[in-house]
């Protein structure tokens, strides 16, 4: 029941805020369905890392270290290109709304995934 409230709530936000922006002409328009696909991203991304930690009961400490080292090889380079070219270039207007709507991806897609695991089991 909250996990539908959750998912309610964020996929209306995410409308909304498109809408608001579609309807005002903002420059926003074109960053806000960028922002939640890189949400969305994100959401895969977290979900991949939790599945993947649980599995390493039994590991062991060499491949560990490989898995996260690749995880930190790959994503901190793609974090710093993300802020400083991205964010930090984008108008100040702009940049609440599509922080929200990529917080918003990252919700809906984890609570949906929540949601269809429990209609799995």
């Amino acid at each position: 029941m909250i996990k539908n409230v959750v998912l309610g709530i964020s996929l209306t936000g995410s409308i909304t805020l498109l809408i608001q922006a579609l309807y005002a002409g903002s420059a926003a328009r074109l960053f806000l369905p960028i922002f939640f696909a890189v949400g969305l991203g994100l959401g895969l991304l977290r979900l991949f890392v939790n599945h993947n930690i649980k599995k390493m009961k039994g590991k062991s400490i060499m491949t560990k270290i490989l898995f996260f080292a690749v995880l930190l090889g790959v994503g901190l380079p793609f974090q710093s290109w993300f802020r400083t070219n991205v964010m930090f270039a984008m108008d100040p207007e702009v940049m609440p709304r599509s922080i929200a709507m990529m917080v918003m991806g990252v919700v809906s897609l984890t609570v949906w995934t929540m949601k269809s695991k429990k209609q799995e089991a």
